[in-house]
């Protein structure tokens, strides 16, 4: 599990991180990531799971997820 695993920092080493993530998951690792980076979470995913006050909100597959349907099932719904 990686929480915000490239929180901080530079763009250089960020690349080689998500190098990594791509290459142990290859390899068969299963791997867990935490982000609230979007452009992160959609670079790295096989499958999008999103959170709002506990629960799962939304389940995507790398192919159908964008920012937008992340952003919408993230935000609580309201009365």
């Amino acid at each position: 599990m990686l929480d915000e695993p490239t929180r901080g920092i530079d763009i250089n080493a960020k690349n080689e991180i998500y190098k990594l993530i791509l290459q142990l998951a290859e390899e068969g690792l299963g791997i867990i990531v935490v982000s609230s980076e979007l452009p992160e979470i959609l670079a790295i995913s096989d499958r999008i799971l999103v959170m709002a006050e506990g629960s799962i909100t939304a389940e995507f597959t790398a192919g159908d997820a964008t920012e937008d349907n992340i952003l919408k099932a993230a935000i609580p719904k309201t009365i």
